[in-house]
């Protein structure tokens, strides 16, 4: 197709806008700033993001050839052909009244994190998980805790699928299966992090979300948000350590809970500084390393012979 200059201009028009003012309402808890999650009354869920060229495109999440610009947003939901649309999008462009919503400004996404995100919200949320259950021995209870709601996925090969979240929102995801290891194509590890509570008065940092997950079925506690860092630190993830330590209230603690092996000992230190540097005496910092000779936390719930886990400190 030829450039056409009106529908590049349609291209670059707010998608959320026109979305609220066809029903949709953001869902603020799902949202970043590069990305908006939008759910109609009728049950479609969509999630807008804006491309480097300008354009707002979208996907939905209940049908996988639901996508594009708003051209095919329309053409989608309103059965109209190139000619209705621009009927359309001409009254909307030219309407005398603002929209339904104001949006803050969206951050420009790549197509690569665009793939990332489409592939990840096609995935279902994971409060069970057998190879979780089975081989990694994490009781149901903690995958179904309102505190990692939604942190935990399952894809179409039945892996666990963990996010990564950096500044921009969504970065990539880990995949975790038997004998399997592997992170989202196209990707790149930010954090993956627990739901974070008014109340919370600890952060423990862990090498992997199964290891996560393994210290709070050994040592819950109410007050305490999870964070881990997918393996080794890439060049980014110190400064998103930093940026969740800063977040934390007065006097909380911040636990290193790595690996007991010479690369779990370089990440703690890199932790601590992460603490000193951030010039708050308020601060308490502790290492928690497995007890010798286990080397990670997931071992440590796998031989434990306890079926469940009482209240415990640490």
């Amino acid at each position: 197709m030829s450039f056409d200059p009106e529908l590049e201009e349609f291209k670059r028009l707010d998608l959320r806008e026109y979305a609220a003012d066809q029903g949709y309402a953001l869902d603020r808890k799902q949202s970043w700033r590069g990305s908006a999650v939008m759910r109609s009354r009728a049950g479609d869920k969509i999630v807008i993001k804006l491309g480097a060229d300008g354009h707002y495109v979208y996907f939905s999440v209940r049908d996988d050839q639901d996508h594009g610009s708003i051209i095919d947003f329309i053409k989608n939901r309103k059965q109209v052909n190139l000619g209705g649309i621009r009927k359309e999008l001409r009254a909307w462009s030219g309407r005398p009244t603002p929209s339904l919503l104001s949006f803050s400004k969206m951050e420009v996404t790549s197509k690569d994190r665009q793939a990332v995100e489409r592939r990840f919200y096609t995935m279902q949320i994971a409060n069970r998980h057998p190879y979780l259950e089975d081989t990694r021995k994490i009781p149901t209870g903690v995958l179904s805790a309102p505190r990692f709601a939604g942190r935990i996925r399952i894809d179409a090969k039945r892996n666990a699928v963990f996010p990564h979240f950096d500044a921009g929102g969504l970065s990539g995801y880990e995949i975790k299966n038997r004998e399997f290891t592997g992170f989202a194509a196209g990707g790149e590890k930010g954090l993956w992090m627990s739901h974070s509570h008014d109340g919370d008065r600890r952060l423990v940092f862990a090498e992997s979300a199964i290891d996560a997950l393994s210290h709070a079925a050994l040592f819950p506690d109410e007050h305490t948000r999870y964070a881990s860092i997918g393996g080794k630190l890439n060049p980014q993830q110190p400064g998103l350590i930093r940026s969740e330590i800063a977040k934390l209230p007065n006097g909380s603690e911040v636990v290193s809970a790595v690996d007991n092996d010479a690369d779990g000992a370089q990440i703690a230190a890199i932790i601590e500084m992460a603490v000193t540097e951030s010039g708050r005496e308020d601060l308490i910092y502790r290492a928690h390393f497995p007890p010798l000779p286990i080397k990670d936390w997931n071992d440590v719930l796998r031989q434990s012979r306890q079926s469940s886990f009482p209240a415990a400190r640490f």
